[in-house]
């Protein structure tokens, strides 16, 4: 089964160059420093990654590339569709409200009315689930079984530019922001004390619960706790060895967004609701994985 959407191409010549999500981005340059360019347009993207120059050589590999990223047998179309869709279940505040405050700071105040911060059982599942669209991407884009965790264990400590931004963005923002710096053990609880029918109910859930492993909903809330238990660790020593905390962050958001510590659940709301980092960054790595392998085969 392959999700239908549009050429890779297209989607990386459509990504913004500034908006809501890069400035966020940009804000935890402090935390992994250098690591993530916004590469914006195919073009661009090809040339960058590649790091060649010649035309007829920048044209053979970008064909191949979009050829990969059509051919249905393949992962690479099920792996955006997944980044996609387990964005648009938060980005609601429409980037209208946001486009003409882009380049100056955003008041948060004048948003407050519209954010409703969530529950943090629901922030807690929405976290697990993007864990799990990172896995499952992961094993689509790699042609492996969906169900590895392992190999994405393994492969964290390869991770880096877009993937190992959009890992940052999944600890600070869906993390440390809403849940504070005990994040890890909110969810862990949340998770332990999750029912199979409370898990079907969660919009994001119902959205992508056809690609995540397992029988049932028994089955997939099973493998949401595995993939969490797997990456945990993971994301402590993240969070120790960049000495991360919810102040130091928002801090670092506040170049661009007027907040005060004391209302970081409304940040959190902000930002899922205002950001699609997930998309972003998801359409930046297939670019960069679909793009050294067709160079690897022409």
């Amino acid at each position: 089964m392959s999700k239908h959407t549009r050429p890779i191409n297209e989607l990386v010549d459509e990504l913004p160059a500034s908006n809501m999500t890069t400035f966020s981005l940009k804000s935890l340059d402090f935390v992994i420093p250098g690591e993530w360019e916004n590469l914006v347009g195919w073009d661009n993207t090809l040339r960058a990654v590649t790091m060649e120059s010649d035309a007829s050589l920048l044209q053979m590999v970008g064909d191949r590339a979009i050829a990969l990223y059509s051919d249905k047998s393949q992962g690479y179309r099920n792996a955006m569709w997944l980044y996609q869709t387990i964005d648009s279940a938060g980005s609601a505040l429409g980037t209208a409200a946001l486009a003409n405050k882009v380049g100056e700071k955003v008041p948060l105040l004048g948003f407050l009315s519209k954010l409703t911060p969530k529950a943090d059982k629901a922030q807690a599942i929405d976290l697990s689930l993007k864990l799990v669209v990172e896995v499952v991407a992961f094993c689509q884009i790699n042609g492996i079984p969906g169900d590895s965790i392992g190999d994405f264990v393994a492969s964290l400590g390869d991770y880096g530019k877009e993937a190992l931004m959009r890992m940052a963005a999944l600890v600070c923002f869906d993390g440390l922001i809403p849940l504070g710096p005990d994040f890890l053990r909110s969810v862990g609880n949340t998770l332990g004390n999750l029912s199979p029918s409370e898990l079907k109910q969660h919009q994001g859930f119902s959205q992508i619960d056809e690609l995540i492993p397992g029988n049932n909903a028994e089955g997939k809330l099973n493998f949401i706790g595995q993939s969490f238990d797997s990456v945990k660790g993971w994301m402590s020593d993240f969070v120790q060895s960049h000495d991360l905390t919810p102040q130091k962050v928002s801090q670092s958001l506040q170049k661009f967004i007027d907040v005060s510590d004391d209302k970081l659940d409304y940040l959190a709301a902000f930002l899922d609701m205002s950001t699609n980092y997930y998309a972003h960054t998801g359409t930046q790595t297939l670019a960069r994985r679909l793009i050294e392998r067709a160079l690897a085969e022409i």
